[in-house]
């Protein structure tokens, strides 16, 4: 059987690859792109950090608010008596 014969042209344009927004911008202008994304990032993660610092001084507070509550104590407390003899 005879072998199929392979183009050439798509290796070539393979080799070519298209020109990516990255080729085509300035570098000035990459680099602010590059500190502004590191910007928001760091904005984020602080950000998220305050959040979870905020859930818990609630959870704190509210374990505080029990801590005072005569009848959650009660509804919570071991029933076992003996083991505080």
């Amino acid at each position: 059987m005879a072998k199929k014969r392979t183009n050439s042209a798509p290796a070539a344009a393979k080799e070519e690859k298209p020109a990516t927004l990255k080729d085509l911008l300035r570098p000035e202008v990459l680099e602010q792109l590059k500190t502004k994304a590191n910007e928001l990032s760091t904005a984020e993660e602080k950000r998220k950090e305050e959040a979870a610092k905020q859930a818990e001084e609630a959870r704190k507070a509210e374990q505080k608010r029990l801590d005072n509550d005569f009848e959650y104590l009660l509804n919570n407390s071991k029933m076992d008596w003996r083991s505080n003899k």
